[in-house]
């Protein structure tokens, strides 16, 4: 058995390698690699990846995070810009920590939509594609997302992922071909049944439409012959998974309409198109009449990434999978705590950990919609208020269970009161006095830990051993948002306490040993505020650490309590005098 897995692992390689031309690679299964008889069998492919013990155990898995991948049928959106910052915050957390973790994100370019997108400018799919792809990448650079992976559909090794999944699935008899008719959504990629579709009329032009009533898009009748995919038959599996992982999918409410659906409105998958209707996307193998749909092709991205299906035995895991946590907006739930898992579930593979799904972002309480031309530009935005200023502001406004009200004014009000007014100011107030110095209070606090002072230091410390754990415990329920403003209400405390507490009147009475534990505190306290909000504002947490003077080695999660660290308080960086120097110095006015 394993001298025929070596021998799967190696010609896939080869072929990987652009060793072996395209037209003797149909990846008809087993057959195609030539493999024996006796691993040509379901029960052969099911042991092939999932045989493992390891595979079970995963404790030394790398934790694998993904956004979704994005249609580059349209330039991206504020709403894309969301789910990478989510995504990326869950990923840098576990690396604070001290795990090695994986992030991956890109975009998703075959299906109807991009075919029609391209057709109306007129120009190949391919070069549609290659042009907004690379604004998708752009756009994660800009905005600091610490991927790992982006990949695209179009790639070569994740077609070999798509064909070799596909028959499968073939093999694994959940595939037959009938025809098919219904309601299809291009917008949406998918088909909807009888139940969910309704007459509308356009606000724009009057006119009247039949819609899908959950998504507002519209539909048209299709009759086509067509691959279709048992989803059915998974019916009682999915409902006992559901059953037996009650926090599958976050937040509840959403995980509530996943049950539902697949209670109520479950049927066979349709899995392909004509190519006759559409021609841009994976061919099937063995049948090239036929395209793979699209939502089957997307899916599998997240199995390619993680090296699907060249997985040496023992080491299944070796690249993350199962994926630990999937982010993706509230409209594309239903196709990754549904399909997704039903298709993993017909080859016995595992399935992703975790579902994080997020809502949409309104502006004045309307859906973004470009024909209403109400879209925010994420490249703009990040230009206009900063990459850490954007990301503070989505994470902490941004919404899980329900939608979020995107305006300027909030992002301009959030900087002044949260960034400006309250994290920056608190820099200021420590290091820049000339009434103390940050490095004496650190030497002579971790020199004798000597009886507090008042109330108003006790309760400071209690509160800087408390603050880590509440932070952790939001973020192991997937709710960076409240584990963020946790941080921030303990900035504003701090900013309490060093009010309170007066370290300025106590240093002109000459109380030095007061001034010492006063400022100590308060520094300890921003310490380890600097190092809990580096997932979220990377780099502007970076500089509030530079000019603590904590060392690069001492700004992991083990760090971050207090007494952990005696050798900050000399600044790396020149602090600067007055407005413009701090931080967060106040935003650019408007012309």
């Amino acid at each position: 058995m394993k001298s025929h897995l070596g021998a799967l692992s190696r010609q896939l390689s080869t072929v990987r390698a652009g060793q072996r031309a395209r037209a003797g690679w149909i990846c008809q299964s087993c057959q195609s690699l030539q493999l024996p008889q006796s691993l040509r069998s379901i029960k052969a492919s099911r042991k092939l990846f999932t045989s493992s013990a390891a595979l079970r155990e995963l404790k030394d898995k790398p934790y694998y995070v993904t956004s979704p991948i994005f249609y580059v049928n349209a330039s991206p959106h504020v709403g894309h810009l969301y789910s990478m910052v989510i995504a990326d915050v869950l990923k840098r957390w576990q690396v604070l920590k001290g795990k090695e973790a994986i992030l991956s994100t890109g975009t998703d370019e075959h299906g109807m939509k991009v075919q029609r997108a391209a057709e109306l400018q007129d120009i190949q799919p391919k070069a549609l594609c290659d042009t907004n792809s690379e604004t998708f990448k752009d756009l994660a650079n800009k905005a600091n997302i610490s991927y790992d992976h982006f990949i695209r559909t179009t790639d070569p090794d994740h077609r070999e992922a798509v064909e070799y999944f596909w028959s499968r699935l073939r093999e694994s008899g959940y595939i037959y071909e009938t025809k098919h008719e219904g309601w299809y959504c291009v917008s949406d990629e998918t088909y909807y049944p009888e139940s969910m579709i309704e007459k509308r009329v356009s606000p724009i032009t009057g006119k009247p439409f039949t819609a899908c009533a959950e998504t507002g898009s519209a539909v048209e009748w299709t009759e086509e012959k067509n691959y279709h995919f048992r989803l059915t038959a998974f019916r009682e599996k999915l409902l006992q998974f559901y059953s037996d992982n009650p926090s599958w999918v976050t937040p509840q409410n959403r995980f509530s309409e996943v049950i539902s659906w697949v209670q109520n409105n479950l049927e066979d998958l349709s899995i392909s198109r004509p190519v006759s209707r559409l021609d841009w996307g994976i061919p099937v193998p063995d049948d090239p009449s036929q395209t793979i749909y699209v939502w089957v092709d997307a899916l599998i991205n997240y199995i390619t990434v993680a090296g699907y299906p060249v997985w040496p035995p023992g080491s299944e895991h070796a690249k993350g999978w199962p994926v630990d946590i999937h982010v993706v907006g509230k409209d594309i739930v239903r196709f990754h705590a549904i399909y997704w898992p039903a298709l993993l579930m017909a080859l016995d593979l595992p399935l992703p950990k975790r579902i994080l799904s997020h809502g949409h972002w309104m502006m004045s309480r309307q859906k973004m919609s470009k024909s209403v031309g109400n879209v925010v530009n994420p490249f703009f935005a990040l230009d206009r208020f900063g990459v850490d200023t954007m990301r503070y502001f989505l994470i902490y406004n941004g919404a899980m269970s329900s939608d979020a009200d995107y305006s300027n004014e909030f992002i301009v009000d959030k900087y002044k009161k949260g960034l400006q007014g309250g994290l920056g100011n608190l820099l200021n107030r420590i290091t820049r006095s000339k009434n103390w110095n940050i490095r004496d209070a650190v030497v002579s606090m971790h020199g004798k830990q000597s009886e507090l002072v008042s109330t108003s230091v006790k309760m400071q410390k209690e509160y800087l051993e408390s603050i880590v754990k509440e932070v952790s415990n939001r973020m192991d329920e997937l709710n960076p948002k409240r584990a963020l403003q946790a941080i921030m209400e303990f900035v504003f405390e701090i900013n309490r306490f060093l009010q309170d507490a007066a370290p300025w009147d106590r240093s002109k009475a000459g109380d030095t040993a007061a001034v010492e534990q006063i400022i100590f505190f308060a520094a300890e306290s921003v310490r380890v505020a600097g190092i809990l909000l580096q997932p979220f504002i990377p780099e502007k947490s970076g500089q509030l650490l530079d000019r603590l003077g904590v060392s690069l080695d001492r700004r992991t999660l083990e760090h971050a309590r207090l007494y952990a660290d005696d050798g900050y308080g000399t600044p790396t960086v020149p602090l600067g005098e007055g407005a413009q120097s701090s931080l967060f110095p106040p935003l650019p006015v408007e012309d």
